[in-house]
């Protein structure tokens, strides 16, 4: 209604064609917002789009029941609960996604083939050499002088190098320290490895090692290394004392060497191009979880090593009781004579392998090596 001159003045009842004409206008109207909303959902990422994937996979080289799967299972709980179900992490353990090809993990991450791993540096380091800081023998030695390492500049350079390659680092874990058992003797000076055969991994700078030692490194699964202890054709091998206990050594050898002669950390990572279109949110409680999964796996491959201060973490922040709380003594109770260097041992075994580092930091690096010593403070 509008006002006129004199008074009021009604409109005109709408004509049958006019209320056709307006419902047209209206259906297109309606019909160029859909089309907008559409264009517009298209052109956002997945991510942001709210449109996850159903399962994002995760590679794992060990089984569920190591510490080392242990973590990656807490880890895949951790990122759905703090991300409210939107993403769900499905560990493959045993490297099933590779079908046992563990050393290209970081070249099916970075495709994204595969969306993200929790990966030891060992099966890194073909992509990424500088890796193999941590398998300089008797370099390390000590899990402050680990931490050092990780969480300081060498730890910064490496996680760099990993998002050049197209992966994004977010944690680091832990297999541990490798300690040496056997079937034959004792094992304390370098000379006592003359002549053993012993089971290594297949990275070239393991296998320098221990010939550089006198030994006869050979690679192999870990099923036929098991059978060939059995048999008595391979005398030793190396691995971390989370290995060691579930694959229960005492079985084969009655000798172990705790020498500490290198690390093996792990690195939780993920695709990069895909970590950068998850929104901020996302990214912060998957990060959250890497932090949280990387703390209490650690933990679990420390436990008994460093004092009580690992047991401490696990129990006070993980409500979490080791079943092997004691794992030397535990070994010594199934019958393992358990040896551990003295300094001035050690000191025979860094000098003995003194040609490896001569032969190694030239492809690590030497930048790298000098930023590991200082980070170390050596």
């Amino acid at each position: 209604m509008t006002f006129g001159a004199i008074g009021p003045v009604y409109p005109s009842p709408p004509t049958e064609r006019s209320v056709t004409m307006l419902k047209t206008r209206i259906r297109q109207t309606a019909l160029c917002v859909a089309v907008v909303l559409v264009v517009v959902g298209l052109a956002l990422p997945p991510a942001m789009a709210e449109s996850y994937k159903k399962e994002y996979k995760m590679t794992v080289n060990v089984g569920p029941n190591f510490y080392w799967g242990m973590g990656a299972t807490k880890f895949a709980e951790l990122v759905k609960e703090k991300t409210g179900g939107k993403i769900n992490v499905k560990p493959y353990f045993g490297s099933a996604l590779l079908k046992g090809a563990q050393l290209k993990s970081p070249q099916m991450v970075a495709k994204g083939v595969i969306d993200c791993a929790y990966e030891s540096t060992i099966n890194t380091s073909p992509v990424i050499p500088e890796m193999n800081i941590f398998s300089l023998p008797f370099f390390i030695n000590t899990f402050e002088n680990l931490d050092k390492i990780e969480y300081g500049e060498t730890g910064r350079k490496i996680f760099d190098l990993m998002k050049k390659k197209g992966m994004m680092p977010l944690a680091w874990a832990e297999n541990g320290f490798r300690q040496l058992t056997n079937s034959v003797k004792k094992v304390s000076r370098p000379e006592d490895l003359k002549g053993m055969k012993v089971r290594v991994v297949g990275s070239p700078l393991f296998i320098d090692t221990f010939r550089q030692l006198g030994a006869d490194p050979v690679n192999m699964n870990w099923g036929d290394a098991q059978t060939a202890f059995q048999q008595g054709v391979v005398d030793g091998q190396e691995n971390p004392v989370g290995v060691l206990i579930p694959v229960q050594i005492w079985q084969y050898h009655q000798y172990a060497t705790f020498w500490n002669y290198l690390v093996d950390p792990l690195i939780i990572y993920w695709n990069l191009r895909e970590w950068e279109a998850f929104p901020e949110d996302i990214r912060k409680a998957i990060q959250e979880a890497a932090d949280e999964s990387a703390r209490f796996e650690k933990a679990l491959c420390r436990a008994g090593l460093d004092g009580d201060t690992s047991l401490k973490i696990l129990k006070e922040e993980f409500d979490y009781e080791m079943e092997v709380p004691n794992p030397v003594e535990f070994l010594e109770k199934k019958g393992t004579k358990v040896t551990f260097l003295t300094e001035e041992e050690r000191q025979a075994f860094e000098d003995a392998t003194r040609p490896v580092y001569e032969d190694w930091i030239p492809k690590i690096g030497k930048d790298l090596y000098e930023t590991a010593k200082a980070d170390m403070g050596k």
